[in-house]
């Protein structure tokens, strides 16, 4: 479970104070500062002892025992966490990341039926709210087809929220479908970076792509990301899998093994073939048109392998030393043009 910081959320309150003289309600927020760094140290106790005090002075703020509950969820007292949390759903000026605290403290709890009760009450109020659909898809991890339901309504509905992206990729690049996993992926990656998600992640792909291109010792090259395709819709349309490995078969036809140099040539070749048959026009994708952008800028051999460095890292450390300042280069573009993500430029499978 994450840290929630009150300090971030009580910033604009203490702006509204600065040039006030000391009020209960900064006497609340310095206290609260106090606590969290208390409960930072492991010392749970004192910092809800705290934190209620801060409460006393600013009674109509939630954040505070909202903090309490966080805390007393640290210290294993789920019962105790949900009836605080339940409170605080009901108070003025919270959001969805309440209801995903209070589902999360019935849930640790072992109180399944309750903790997707409370996503669900978040969910009738935020329902673009893309954590709680995470949670939900969270509580059916032994049903996955029922999980992946709900994480694909949390990317439909919050795209630029990570971590469905992430679950979607795990889920996907286990099964028969890869294709997905890697696109699913690819989006978390550009969105969490840095994390230990995001390593995990770009290892994934690269194991990913080094099972599913199969080379043989006679140079045949097999592709396999889906395991079933449709020939067409109704209006003559094929379906994105029948675009995506015949092009990966089409740009990996020199390749003789699957590492970072040879899967940054594939790569650049698939987006040949993409544009080549028109397939941009055709079967638009914001993965694809971002890789364009990368190839037109003459940065994607460098965000091939920031992207999959994970999967083989001594190669990245080799490539590196000979690319430094090329790719220190390409890290700062990276920070200032990210791949734009939002409602009006987002990737969804059904909708593929």
């Amino acid at each position: 479970m994450r840290r929630t910081f009150i300090i971030a959320g009580l910033l604009a309150l203490s702006l509204s104070l600065f040039a006030q003289t000391e009020t209960e309600k900064q006497q609340a927020y310095d206290k609260a500062k106090k606590a969290i760094q208390l409960m930072d140290d492991g010392k749970y106790d004192e910092s809800i002892e705290i934190l209620k005090e801060s409460g006393k002075l600013d009674p109509d703020n939630y954040l505070y025992p909202y903090e309490i509950g966080y805390a007393l969820l640290l210290k294993k007292e789920y019962k105790k966490a949900s009836k605080y949390l339940e409170k605080v759903v009901k108070m003025d000026g919270i959001n969805a990341q309440c209801y995903q605290m209070l589902g999360n403290s019935y849930s640790i709890g072992g109180e399944k039926e309750k903790a997707l009760d409370a996503y669900k009450r978040g969910l009738e109020i935020y329902p673009n709210s893309g954590r709680l659909y995470l949670e939900i898809g969270n509580l059916y991890q032994d049903d996955l087809n029922k999980a992946l339901e709900y994480y694909e309504k949390g990317v439909e509905v919050d795209p630029e929220f990570s971590s469905n992206y992430y679950w979607l990729a795990k889920i996907f690049c286990n099964s028969d479908n890869e294709m997905w996993g890697m696109l699913y992926g690819e989006i978390f990656m550009n969105i969490e970076r840095g994390s230990k998600r995001t390593e995990e992640i770009s290892k994934l792909l690269f194991d990913t792509y080094k099972s599913e291109i199969r080379i043989s010792s006679d140079s045949t090259i097999s592709v396999s990301f889906c395991k079933n395709h449709i020939m067409g819709n109704e209006a003559g349309v094929i379906p994105l899998s029948m675009v995506y490995e015949p092009g990966l078969a089409f740009a990996a036809v020199n390749a003789k093994s699957i590492t970072l140099e040879s899967l940054n040539s594939i790569r650049k070749g698939f987006i040949d073939f993409y544009n080549d048959k028109k397939f941009n026009e055709s079967h638009p994708n914001i993965i694809f048109e971002w890789h364009n952008k990368l190839i037109n800028d003459n940065y994607f051999d460098c965000y091939n392998y920031w992207l999959m460095m994970q999967g083989s890292p001594e190669e990245f450390g080799e490539w590196y030393s000979s690319n430094e300042s090329r790719f220190r280069e390409f890290i700062k573009w990276f920070s200032d043009n990210p791949l734009l993500i939002n409602k009006d430029n987002k990737f969804h499978r059904l909708n593929n």
